[in-house]
């Protein structure tokens, strides 16, 4: 089994290793692979060294699967290339996403649709994805007519450069320091809530908005279901948290909802408050698992409950989901 980790110097790329590692997933040969500026570096993988390769070179080793986490400009220009060499590519990116010739997969719920003629295989936004997990059970059973979503996102989603300038905002306030950093926003993020993820659209939402939209009714496969999103980007680091409105087409008991999502894959219920339990973005940190939390029921209208959703963005989110669609064809055979 040759694996090509394409983006592997980016933190969703570092992540990549470290779950293809603790996951033992059957890496025969690892092809890490970055822009002309990153070849040569190395990345390090079950205490062995490897040096950075160019997109060429990946194409040429002929790997098995190739995990993307490149960016979109990348995905678009070089993922045909890798596919026309009969490479299965999993895509990170929203190059792929809502392509309609592409499956958009999160492997709890629509893994099963995948075949050997699939070679470009989207993963889905991190802050859609954790909430899918939790809304597919829950669909099944009740029928979800409105989701009404507001995220609060880790500083991690935006990438090294966000990250650097909140500990460097931070390390100012603090410890009165001098030393320049980046900035990765337009405004403050230590002590500061940012309500804007991407770029605004023309009809005032922005695009992280709009892929929780859309994503969440192609994967879910049905177009019924009315998504509307507000994404915040706020100071934190372990994972993404979101607060759902959920509005279903049935009643439903509190009880057996719990049940539901105890008993589905991938998600942890921690939900009691009575002793202050419910899921933080510090206690999903490098965890694989979706967790969901203040569940009660919306007493301003019928057959409406709300949650809390945690997650791992850069694990779940992004570096996890996509080797769990690795780990699936490699089950079935078709890698």
């Amino acid at each position: 089994m040759k694996v090509a980790v394409v983006g592997a110097t980016g933190l969703v790329g570092t992540k990549m290793l470290q779950i293809l590692e603790e996951r033992n997933f059957p890496v025969d040969e690892l092809i890490p692979v970055a822009s002309a500026r990153s070849v040569g570096k190395e990345v390090h993988f079950k205490g062995k060294a490897y040096k950075v390769v160019s997109f060429a070179d990946a194409i040429a080793a002929k790997p098995n699967v190739a995990l993307f986490s490149a960016g979109g400009i990348t995905s678009l220009e070089l993922a045909p290339k890798f596919a026309e060499a009969g490479i299965t590519v999993i895509d990170n990116s929203s190059a792929w996403r809502m392509d309609p010739t592409k499956k958009l997969v999160v492997p709890e719920i629509n893994a099963h649709t995948l075949t050997t003629d699939d070679k470009i295989i989207a993963n889905p936004n991190c802050s859609t994805i954790q909430m899918v997990v939790v809304l597919n059970p829950l669909h099944k059973r009740y029928g979800i007519k409105r989701v009404v979503v507001s995220t609060y996102q880790s500083v991690t989603g935006t990438g090294k450069k966000a990250v650097d300038q909140l500990m460097g905002e931070r390390k100012k306030a603090v410890e009165g320091s001098l030393d320049a950093y980046p900035m990765a926003y337009p405004y403050p993020i230590d002590l500061n809530v940012i309500p804007q993820i991407d770029v605004f659209l023309d009809n005032g939402y922005t695009k992280e908005e709009m892929k929780m939209t859309n994503e969440t009714k192609k994967i879910m496969g049905d177009d019924s279901i009315r998504v509307t999103a507000t994404t915040v980007r706020i100071p934190v680091m372990g994972g993404h948290s979101e607060s759902v409105n959920i509005e279903f087409e049935h009643d439903f008991d509190l009880q057996t909802v719990r049940e539901i999502l105890s008993n589905a894959p991938g998600l942890v219920v921690v939900d009691e408050p009575s002793k202050q339990q419910y899921p933080m973005p510090m206690d999903a940190h490098e965890k694989d698992e979706t967790f969901v939390g203040r569940i009660r029921r919306d007493e301003s209208q019928p057959n409406t409950i709300n949650l809390w959703i945690v997650s791992d963005n850069l694990r779940k989110g992004a570096a996890t989901n996509a080797i769990q669609i690795a780990e699936y064809l490699a089950a079935k055979g078709m890698l």
